[in-house]
């Protein structure tokens, strides 16, 4: 290759770069892609061939979106590669891609958001986030109207997700035209009303909500805002992004359930739906007791996530502490603390856990219980390697002489400047902890077998393989899913917490 070619070529990679609204369409057409194919899978029923129902019309929807996003792409890639930007045709065609969010392809959706305008603030970015969220979890509550009845409460369910949507697009507009501080004032109820919503989950709400009043708070002021600024960061991670939208979709379905899924859909058998097919009422098929599959995944995610989060918390608080106070007090009390923890950290979590689940019993608490356990060390050795950095810093030194007690420094200068790594480990943690939850339930040592959690959900589908592969690929792929999510979480959070990318 002549040095002329190898110019050409970093000059090209230069100017796609500055373009990150591509990883976008590529993530809009990949997912619309893998998402349309499988639920064409999915109307495969066997020896009676293809269902052509309504998921087969949702699997073409996906499909032609799919080919739609990768024309964009490509007219876009090629245009950036000849010098020019974005063609404007281009972003006309991202205003059809937003309204694939109406089929249920946020995917699509978030693509032709990223198109549509050429700046774009992060509040429109967390705003638009915020309305795909809810609108899909939405679209998928509403696939309960297929069913013979729904849930007592659906209605309210329902009127809550559909008001959360109507103010998050009535506050699009609101933000964007907000230029003056006045202007930016008078905004002030809306983010209240804003963090009042994300009562139901959507944390990208919360953020927008709390962004907008910090600004309000730091008007005319030259600083900048730390944790804003990291939100910012992050959003230079397509893909932490787009793992956190997952995260928060997972989390809306979680909470909302209770009022839009009727649980006896997930735990009453019925055999006149023995092994149906995927269809709008049954998406995921029922199973060999006739349990919808669908719903079962939906509440299986209220479970995996709070056993997730809740035998994540335990040992950040348990060997938080505990590392904190043998990194900062005597050299005596340090090797006490850590001796004790190199034993458990000596024995591997994974036969740590089950010899804990097998001797107190299969059941949620002692899941719980074993993963945190496990885990205590690990949350201690980084938390003490934080503290004896930290607490050589100047302004340990001047909270000492300003007369603070020892306890007073650790808790109130130390260990909230010690968090960021802490942060990083514990969102990958989370991801950890739901796949140790579904393997042992598969396994047969972890949730209860009468409760919908996905790896009991696997285990039922797993024998069907090869006559109805639908019952333990869906499972799976939230699994494979939720555990990716987490983890391209904590790849931004790493790279946005990182003092050298500042």
């Amino acid at each position: 290759m002549t040095r002329q070619a190898i110019l050409q070529k970093k000059t090209k990679t230069r100017r796609l770069k500055r373009y990150p609204e591509l990883t976008a369409i590529g993530i809009g057409w990949g997912a619309s892609a893998c998402i349309g194919l499988l639920v064409l899978g999915g109307c495969f029923a066997g020896e009676n061939g293809f269902v052509f129902g309504g998921m087969f019309v949702i699997a073409l929807l996906y499909l032609g979106m799919a080919v739609l996003c990768l024309a964009v792409y490509q007219a876009a890639r090629h245009s950036i590669a000849a010098g020019g930007g974005i063609p404007i045709f281009c972003r006309r065609l991202g205003w059809l891609m937003v309204a694939s969010a109406l089929c249920g392809n946020v995917f699509a959706a978030i693509a032709g958001f990223s198109i549509v305008k050429e700046k774009r603030s992060l509040e429109y970015n967390l705003c638009s986030y915020a309305i795909l969220g809810n609108l899909l979890v939405l679209l998928i509550t509403l696939l309960n109207l297929f069913k013979e009845y729904v849930a007592r409460f659906f209605m309210v369910g329902i009127g809550l997700l559909l008001a959360s949507v109507v103010l998050y697009v009535v506050a699009l507009p609101l933000i964007e035209r907000a230029q003056t501080p006045e202007q930016y004032r008078k905004l002030k109820p809306l983010a209240i009303i804003l963090i009042a919503s994300a009562l139901l989950g959507n944390l990208f709400a919360a953020i927008l909500g709390l962004v907008i009043l910090m600004r309000i708070k730091n008007e005319g002021s030259a600083r900048s805002i730390e944790w804003v600024d990291i939100v910012r960061r992050i959003y230079r991670n397509y893909m932490a992004v787009m793992g956190f939208f997952i995260i928060t979709i997972l989390i809306v379905l979680a909470i909302t359930c209770g009022m839009t899924f009727d649980y006896e859909y997930a735990i009453s058998i019925d055999y006149d739906n023995l092994l149906h097919p995927p269809s709008l009422a049954y998406p995921f098929g029922t199973d060999n007791t006739g349990l919808c599959v669908f719903t079962r995944i939906v509440y299986g995610a209220q479970i995996s996530l709070a056993i997730g989060l809740v035998s994540t918390a335990v040992p950040i608080v348990v060997g938080g502490l505990l590392g904190a106070m043998a990194g900062y007090y005597s050299e005596r009390l340090d090797n006490g603390i850590m001796r004790i923890l190199d034993v458990v950290y000596a024995i591997p979590s994974t036969l740590l856990t089950i010899a804990i689940v097998a001797a107190f019993g299969a059941n949620t608490v002692n899941l719980i219980l074993a993963l945190s356990i496990s885990n205590i060390p690990i949350y201690a050795r980084t938390m003490r390697a934080q503290v004896m950095t930290v607490s050589n810093s100047e302004f340990v030194e001047a909270a000492r002489s300003c007369g603070r007690h020892e306890w007073q420094i650790l808790i109130l200068h130390i260990i909230p400047n010690s968090l960021a790594q802490i942060i990083v480990r514990a969102s990958v943690s989370i991801g950890i902890a739901v796949l140790s939850t579904s393997s042992l339930s598969y396994l047969g040592l972890g949730v209860e077998p009468h409760i919908p959690e996905w790896g009991n959900i696997l285990k039922v589908g797993s024998p069907y393989l090869e006559t109805h592969p639908y019952l333990a690929i869906y499972p799976g792929l939230f699994i494979i899913v939720l555990v990716l999510a987490f983890n391209f979480l904590g790849d931004g959070l790493r790279d946005a917490l990182d003092p050298k990318l500042k």
